[in-house]
């Protein structure tokens, strides 16, 4: 009796696909490495027939991804990786200039550091450092978390243009996440004015109990808020009172990464 399913007949596409995938990426590598090959030279790299090799190119090349290069037959990266590298250099660029500035205000301020920047309807961290009083191992990079329960999101929210801000949080679901998550929209708009007019966001267990956060906004060259540079910690240490003795320290560090990214204001 055979143990063929639907399931499996599903299954397959779906593996291959991701096969596909991966042979496509490991196209690009080794064109990277290499700066051009042929299609003979790909295909004994990845082990598949030159017609596989020669169908993952045509598609590499029809996205731009991969051009001919004047030697016929001969294969190297194209602009379109540019395209794609030109949406995360800016990330790269504010995790970068940021580095030195949160490794010094973790000291200081002696409470978890983080960089993050506006991803759809979240605020994704994109850098961490943790101060040496700071309390439990969670890391939050990488971590996509609601605009509206965060300080480093409600900064993010407060600079957005008036349309844009409606828009994301349109799409956003103002969860209550806690007894003192702000799910609101009129008392939200008026903690963003209060972000906007001291120059940075509080949040006092608005996304986990015990936990207190506060960030500034950092600004690129043009003066455009591009990510936001928060502390956060416990509520028993981070109090009201030292957030409001800490945040010019806050301040100050935003601005300085805001420099560093070209900003002069």
């Amino acid at each position: 009796m055979s143990n063929y399913t639907a399931e499996s007949e599903t299954a397959a596409p779906a593996a291959g696909g991701v096969q596909s995938v991966d042979r496509a990426v490991s196209v690009l590598e080794i064109l990277a490495q290499r700066g051009e090959a042929g299609v003979s030279e790909v295909a004994a790299e990845i082990d598949v027939h030159k017609s596989t090799a020669f169908r993952l190119l045509g598609a590499l090349e029809a996205r731009g991804l991969v051009e001919q290069s004047g030697e016929r037959g001969k294969y190297r990266l194209g602009f379109g990786i540019v395209r794609l590298a030109s949406a995360v250099t800016g990330r790269l660029d504010i995790t970068q200039q940021g580095h030195p500035v949160c490794e010094r205000l973790a000291e200081e301020i002696g409470e978890t550091v983080n960089i993050a920047v506006l991803q759809e309807h979240y605020a994704v961290n994109l850098y961490e450092v943790r101060g040496p009083g700071a309390v439990g191992a969670h890391n939050w990079v990488g971590q996509l978390t609601p605009l509206h329960a965060t300080s480093s999101g409600k900064i993010l929210l407060a600079y957005l243009p008036d349309k844009e801000r409606a828009e994301v949080l349109a799409a956003a679901e103002l969860r209550k996440l806690t007894p003192h998550t702000i799910t609101a929209r009129t008392r939200l708009e008026k903690h963003l004015a209060e972000a906007r007019e001291r120059g940075y966001a509080v949040t006092l267990e608005e996304l986990e109990v015990g936990l207190h956060a506060m960030a500034a906004p950092v600004r690129a060259h043009h003066g455009e808020v591009v990510a936001a540079l928060s502390a956060s910690g416990p509520a028993y240490r981070f109090t009201e009172e030292r957030i409001r003795e800490l945040a010019p320290v806050l301040i100050e560090g935003a601005d300085e990464i805001s420099r560093r990214m070209g900003y002069a204001g």
